[in-house]
């Protein structure tokens, strides 16, 4: 079982702030989750292969491929604004 002390000590290393309630909250449920570590540890799987998912999954990408875009008027069009022969962005930085 896990400790109130324990609960403190990994919010204060995560820079988190608990209320007495969220202490007591999250002491009961780590205390749940680390006793089902525990139901888990007792199964014996010797004989299973390590595997990082439960079910056969693959990625589907595409290969990047460079292509040159044959009508650059055409996607300037393309664009909400527009200064001469560039895309025109929202300023998002301070003068300072």
């Amino acid at each position: 079982m896990i400790e109130k002390e324990q609960v403190k000590k990994v919010a204060h290393l995560a820079r988190l702030e608990l209320t007495p309630e969220e202490e007591a909250q999250f002491t009961t449920q780590l205390g749940s989750i680390l006793d089902y570590f525990e139901q888990l540890s007792e199964l014996d799987t010797s004989d299973v292969q390590p595997t990082t998912r439960s079910i056969e999954i693959s990625n589907v990408m595409r290969v990047d491929q460079l292509a040159s875009f044959a009508e650059r008027d055409d996607l300037l069009a393309c664009a909400p604004d527009q200064d001469g022969d560039f895309f025109k962005v929202p300023k998002i930085l301070n003068d300072e």
